[in-house]
């Protein structure tokens, strides 16, 4: 069963991690297109969403850690398109979302105690 309050720190803390995100995607030199600050807001809530609706048993750390990476994928293979530094881009991407992922769980399961039941 999904636990309610679960769902909305978990999005919550995506929303908040959606800012960050954005917030350092745009201290380049380069500024960034609304659209793209958008998606990576709605990107990073969805990755709370799901880390909040998620019903899979195992570590909560684990939980954060995969459910990162996979949603920080799409948003990855974009910045392939990037002509400089696409690499260094597509790696940071992804681990970023790995951070953000396990610091979701970290506040929503250890800080606030709604883990998955």
């Amino acid at each position: 069963m999904v636990n309610s309050k679960r769902v909305f720190i978990a999005t919550l803390f995506g929303l908040v991690f959606g800012f960050v995100c954005r917030g350092l995607a745009a201290s380049g030199e380069a500024p960034i297109v609304w659209f793209l600050s958008l998606s990576i807001i709605i990107s990073r809530t969805l990755m709370g969403f799901v880390i909040g609706i998620s019903v899979l048993k195992m570590k909560w750390w684990l939980h954060g850690i995969i459910i990162g990476a996979l949603f920080s994928l799409p948003m990855a293979f974009n910045t392939l398109f990037t002509p400089e530094s696409a690499v260094y881009i597509f790696l940071a991407t992804i681990i970023m979302g790995i951070i953000y992922g396990f610091l979701i769980e970290l506040f929503t399961t250890v800080v606030f105690k709604q883990g998955v039941k």
